[in-house]
């Protein structure tokens, strides 16, 4: 007979609402989840799903520390697998992304049981409200699907150049030209240019074979002709895939009937032969396999144990898991966030913490708990399989992540380098809130990366000069890009075989660079464009920037792209790093020399150059290099998004490449066609002017802790734009606040004020060697950033003490044989002073 408690009555229990986050897959506090014997906790009061393991019991702390005392326990079991059934049919075309698979209670077998955790009673009644409680919870959406689900969506749309389309004198394509390439001999992925009827082939893309030769985008190039269709997609209900080169978007053409007709091609009865661009996307994505053998074809020897353990991918979620590998495997990170003997705060909306979450991630990457090889079903196994780890799925923390910004809360392949960053200010804006629940012992380990870069300016025509500093958690370096040039008769062979029905035309090679000459070009002087506000002499200036301090952790991105045909295209240029690592003391600043006369401050508005408000020009204002600009509005981008590109680049000529790569990759910002407000310069008071600041921006800060003076002083400052604001804090924290007045004081209690516990103190002397040794790396294969496959590779210690590389491939952990190859194209690399 079931037991009862009095809780079961008086409770206020509810079924989840569809608003409502369900974690009944795995623990907030840990990685514990519905699959092991003991199985998971779920509250029965807000969902919070906690563990019931002896070691942890964090569903019974969950439920002590807010007074919830019903939970349900759920344990999971998996059926044997069915055979996979036989479908040739190819599936239909989607207008909004979504992915269908066996559902939960087809893959397994669920057991429930209810506790009161107050009274001390289990197996409690399932009836009433409690009964529909949790039936609510088991058919509720978990919360890492429903995250997933929002960021799947994707939903195709018309633009201007489908719904304006003007198509030439129509003629009836003949089934000769609808059977290949106009250019070569493929015949599968065949796009159809709606304007002239030109039939080419689709993108050559790395890893997937028989994609195309590039014919359809180059006819797209040569013609200005936007959009075009894929063949083998059409349907007879008028859907297809259909791709505007000019948007480099998937759209929507409400035409598109018609605009077929127009070519002679009629729709009726015509049957998909393809799969969509979404479709194979998805399958190409959640497929991946990176090479997991070594140079001589074996299998690579997976590795478990502490430090050791795998992520699993979460759909094109591998730039975030080889990040996270790389940065946990750094001891002020690793020591930061592991806290085994700490006690631990279960109030809440847990899944919502960033602390929580690193807290959680900590213990499933470093404990070792979790890694051991996963169990494979009987009819899995064949001669041959290695046993790879399950892996650890950080949903929680992805979320948290991507909350908010309009890239990393997709399911879209990003930049490591940029998710790097945004990671780094998410844990240190999250410092403050940690305080307040754990203390002040908590230390922000993001300042084990921070260093001041400081930048000389000396005029050409006075030779007086200007320091400007600059603090930083990261170096971008230039890849310099030679071909090597290929022989005559190779390249004659190539072009014979781009005629014919080969693909392959000889993979281009360029010529190694060390990284330490990276480096040299990253700190020698160029000259730049100002106006001197001392002698007003228009020669330029000479600007050098060197450390003044060093990190403990140095992260490097390696920039290896340039534009290819308007395209940003990444290049594997071999970068060599030494296995000794790389000594910086030759980049050290050494500061003002002897005999150096200093450009004196000028009152704000006595006109610009170096000295006044601005960097240059008259009137205070940035100017930008004419020559770089005009390269830049060559290539087709408005003025305004040129200028803040050579302002963000470095504004030389040299650096137009760079400028490109930067335009590219800040094209969707919000507020990109905005002109530029100035809010002082080097050397300049600053002030923000006349820039207008709003309300609700002053109102936005104020609930992230900062008092209104603050918040206005850093919109003032960085022309109102609020994601520079919140960075303008952090940075700033000895100048927020500095225009207060007599009569308003600064808050007690902000969040900078943490960042001010964190920030470098240049002007303390830094004599310890610069000696920095390779402690991992970030490798990325493909073409393009947003596509293809990241891993991580680390330095650990394994068996009998030694140290070596291991491969983190997602949930795959192996030793990594092939590192030191892997080692010359690494996107980003994590030094370490004094080793490793």
């Amino acid at each position: 007979m079931a037991s009862t408690c009095p809780h079961t009555t008086s409770a206020s229990l509810h079924p989840p609402l569809p608003s409502d986050s369900v974690y009944r897959e795995d623990c907030t506090l840990c990685f514990d989840s519905i699959d092991d014997p003991s199985g998971l906790q779920v509250c029965l009061s807000c969902f919070n799903g906690g563990c019931a393991s002896p070691d942890r019991l964090h569903g019974q702390l969950h439920a002590t520390q807010t007074s919830h005392p019903l939970a349900v326990t759920i344990k999971r079991t998996r059926k044997p697998r069915q055979p996979k059934r036989d479908d040739s049919e190819p599936p239909e075309k989607i207008s909004k992304l979504a992915i269908q698979a066996e559902t939960e209670e087809e893959r397994y077998d669920i057991q429930t049981s209810i506790h009161c955790f107050e009274c001390g009673v289990s197996d409690l009644s399932a009836s009433g409200i409690v009964g529909e409680t949790v039936a609510g919870i088991l058919s509720a959406n978990t919360f890492a699907k429903q995250e997933e689900v929002k960021a799947w969506e994707q939903e195709m749309t018309a633009c201007e150049h489908t719904l304006c389309l003007t198509q030439s004198s129509p003629r009836t394509i003949g089934s000769g030209d609808l059977g290949h390439c106009a250019d070569c001999d493929l015949r599968a992925n065949l796009w159809l240019c709606l304007t002239c009827g030109n039939l080419g082939c689709g993108r050559s893309q790395w890893g997937v074979p028989n994609a195309g030769n590039n014919h359809g985008i180059d006819h797209t190039t040569s013609t200005s002709h936007p959009v075009a269709v894929k063949l083998g997609s059409l349907t007879a209900d008028g859907n297809a895939d259909i791709y505007c080169y000019a948007c480099d978007e998937e759209r929507v053409d409400p035409e598109l009937v018609p605009h077929l007709k127009h070519w002679g091609i009629d729709l009726e009865g015509r049957a998909k032969t393809e799969k969509s661009m979404t479709e194979m996307n998805v399958e190409q994505n959640l497929t991946w396999e990176f090479r997991m053998t070594d140079e001589k074809g074996g299998a690579l020897r997976p590795v478990n144990g502490a430090g050791l353990t795998g992520l699993r991918n979460l759909g094109n979620s591998c730039y975030l898991n080889s990040v996270l590998q790389a940065v946990f495997s750094m001891p002020e990170f690793a020591d930061r966030y592991l806290r085994p003997g700490e006690e631990v705060s279960a109030k809440g909306k847990l899944a919502e913490d960033l602390e929580t979450q690193l807290r959680k991630l900590a213990d499933g990457l470093l404990s070792g708990r979790y890694s051991h090889p996963a169990q494979l079903d009987a009819e899995q196994v064949t001669e041959g399989d290695v046993a790879w780890q399950a892996g650890l799925a950080p949903a929680m923390l992805k979320h948290l992540i991507g909350r908010g910004h309009g890239e990393f809360s997709t399911m879209r392949q990003q930049d490591s380098f940029e998710l790097l960053l945004h990671l780094l200010k998410l844990i240190t804006r999250s410092q403050a809130s940690a305080k307040e629940k754990y203390g002040d012992v908590l230390k922000d380990p993001v300042d084990a990366m921070r260093f001041v870069m400081e930048q000389r300016l000396q005029c050409l025509g006075c030779g007086k000069v200007k320091y400007k500093r600059d603090e930083m958690d990261n170096l971008s370096v230039a890849v310099p890009i030679k071909r090597i040039p290929k022989p005559e008769s190779e390249s004659t062979a190539a072009s014979e075989a781009s005629k014919g029905n080969e693909k392959e035309k000889g993979k281009e090679e360029f010529e190694p660079v060390t990284l330490k000459h990276c480096l040299d070009l990253f700190t020698a002087p160029v000259t730049v464009d100002l106006k001197c506000s001392a002698c007003k002499s228009d020669a330029g200036f000479s600007k050098q920037t060197l450390f003044k301090t060093f990190p403990t952790i140095l992260a490097i991105n390696a920039w290896r792209f340039e534009v290819v045909g308007w395209v940003l295209t990444k290049q594997d240029v071999p970068v060599i790093v030494g296995e000794e690592g790389i000594d910086l003391e030759g980049y050290r600043s050494q500061g003002r020399r002897e005999g150096e006369v200093e450009l004196e401050e000028e009152e704000e508005g006595d006109g610009g150059g170096v000295g006044g408000g601005g960097i240059g020009g008259s009137g205070g204002g940035w100017v930008a290099n004419d020559e770089a600009l005009g390269m830049l509005m060559g290539m087709g981008f408005p003025r305004v998004r040129c200028e803040k590109a050579l302002r963000a680049t470095g504004n030389s000529v040299e650096g137009v490449e760079g400028a490109a790569g930067w335009l590219f990759e800040h094209m969707d910002d919000e507020g990109i066609d905005e002109p530029i407000v100035e809010a002082g310069g080097v050397g300049g008071s600053g002030g923000g002017g006349g820039v207008a600041v709003s309300e609700e921006s002053i109102e936005s800060l104020g609930n992230m802790g900062f008092s209104a003076p603050q918040a206005r002083q850093a919109l003032k400052a960085t022309g109102g734009d609020m994601e520079r604001a919140v960075d303008w804090l952090f940075s700033h924290p000895e100048d927020a606040g500095g225009d207060f007045g007599d009569d308003v004081q600064p808050a007690a209690d902000t969040s900078s004020s943490s960042a001010a516990q964190g920030m470098v103190d240049a002007d303390v002397e830094d004599v310890l060697p610069a000696k920095f040794g390779l402690k991992a790396i970030v490798c990325h294969k493909g073409s393009s950033i947003h596509a293809g496959h990241y891993v991580a590779f680390v330095r650990k210690a394994l068996e009998g003490g030694k140290e070596g590389w291991v491969l983190f491939n997602d949930e795959k952990v192996a030793l990594g044989s092939d590192a030191e190859e892997m080692r010359k194209f690494a996107y980003i690399y994590f030094f370490r002073r004094g080793g490793v």
